[in-house]
């Protein structure tokens, strides 16, 4: 058997950065081509009925070894975030972590300074980036975790559980996870995302999402006679931002407050185009943000005349709204961790997962800790320990009694 440390490793070598730009799906040649290397995995420690379908997901089983009508499911994704080269990765396991910073480069350092809950794991071993790159924790920690919980089941047989269903996902990054899985043919009763941060964590709460895109149609022409004639989209583009509330940004709120995040801006005399993300878990405080950003548009429009226009896509949805009535499905995690020895930590994730879709879509799929920090970035760290304790706890959840 491989260890979960030896099986992350191995997984991380391989770049799978998703691009929302794309218009494929999966949105990048390199996830498909991993999706057969994880179905290779799967077959490999034995799990039956791997396959991978036309979209790149990969779907397999482990068989039950008891009577039990309960199927579930666990899921992770096999992309990693465009917001951090992916690739090449150099990553470097630190031996006892005696405290203090680790650099990572002559530029990068991960610091307790600035990242406080790495002294949370003095004494353990951590697997960082060279400072270059992410790591991909978030989430082939996730893959490695439920390939090393179906591998130690395999091999102890006297653990008795019942049909157990697992998958991997494409695209989750940009928000195009699930779009075409088939809820139906995976089989399950409920299922896992194994797709948080730290240790503990138990999520089954999540952001509402939308984007707002607003499209700004200026009127070029040469500057030596523009008076009272031009009107300049990249000005109106900054006129929008500032319009937005500046105390309510991903930089200035935490917990349960909601958000407008500007994603994106380009622009130029004749067009320009300004992205926002908008988040609360209050699904009205979404709603007013939506309705807040129109105002805007209206404002602007009024002063200028109709030149901007604004397209507003609802993303995902707060999935407790459905898990509320499932809280069974909770509660059989809490023992789990209780069982493994880790207090849960049940909290409200500041995002979302595959997993708030899939409550929707008829899968209820709360969301369970990697061990991971600092996603997204060449900070990005995870304690062996952590995916350890992660690989216990999925055990757990399938040999319940």
């Amino acid at each position: 058997m491989k260890t979960v440390e030896e099986r992350f490793l191995e997984l991380i070598q391989y770049d799978t950065q998703a691009d929302e730009n794309s218009k494929s799906y999966p949105s990048t040649e390199s996830q498909p081509k991993y999706a057969q290397v994880l179905a290779g995995m799967c077959r490999e420690i034995g799990l039956e009925d791997v396959e991978v379908d036309k979209y790149g997901y990969v779907t397999a089983t482990l068989p039950a070894n008891t009577d039990c009508d309960i199927v579930i499911g666990f899921l992770a994704h096999m992309d990693t975030s465009p917001d951090a080269p992916g690739s090449p990765m150099n990553a470097r396991v630190v031996k006892a972590y005696d405290g203090g910073d680790i650099v990572l480069n002559d530029r990068v350092i991960l610091s307790p300074k600035e990242f406080a809950h790495i002294n949370n794991y003095r004494g353990q071993d951590l697997i960082v980036t060279d400072g270059n790159t992410l790591l991909g924790a978030d989430d082939k920690a996730g893959i490695a975790e439920i390939l090393a919980a179906m591998e130690f089941l395999l091999a102890n047989p006297n653990i008795l559980h019942g049909k157990i269903r697992i998958a991997f996902t494409p695209d989750e990054e940009i928000g195009r996870g699930v779009d075409y899985f088939d809820v139906k043919n995976f089989g399950a009763d409920f299922a896992y995302t194994i797709d948080g941060g730290e240790i503990g964590e138990l999520e089954y709460e999540n952001f509402n999402a939308a984007s707002v895109v607003f499209n700004i149609l200026g009127k070029s022409v040469h500057p030596g006679t523009a008076k009272g004639v031009m009107i300049n989209a990249a000005l109106v583009a900054s006129e929008i931002i500032e319009s937005m509330p500046k105390d309510e940004t991903p930089a200035t709120t935490e917990g349960y407050e909601g958000f407008y995040h500007l994603s994106g801006i380009t622009g130029e005399v004749g067009h320009a185009q300004v992205g926002y993300i908008l988040r609360d878990h209050d699904a009205q405080k979404l709603k007013n943000r939506i309705e807040f950003s129109e105002e805007v548009v209206a404002k602007i429009n009024q002063k200028y005349g109709n030149i901007v226009q604004i397209e507003v896509k609802e993303q995902y949805r707060n999935m407790r709204e459905v898990l509320e009535n499932h809280m069974y499905i909770i509660d059989r995690a809490k023992e789990a961790f209780i069982k493994a020895g880790i207090k849960p930590n049940i909290k409200a994730i500041r995002g979302g997962t595959d997993g708030a879709r899939l409550s929707y879509m008829g899968l209820p799929c709360p969301n369970i800790f990697t061990g991971g920090h600092n996603a997204h970035g060449p900070y990005e760290y995870i304690p062996i320990q952590s995916m350890e304790a992660a690989v216990k706890v999925i055990v757990n959840i399938c040999t319940k009694g």
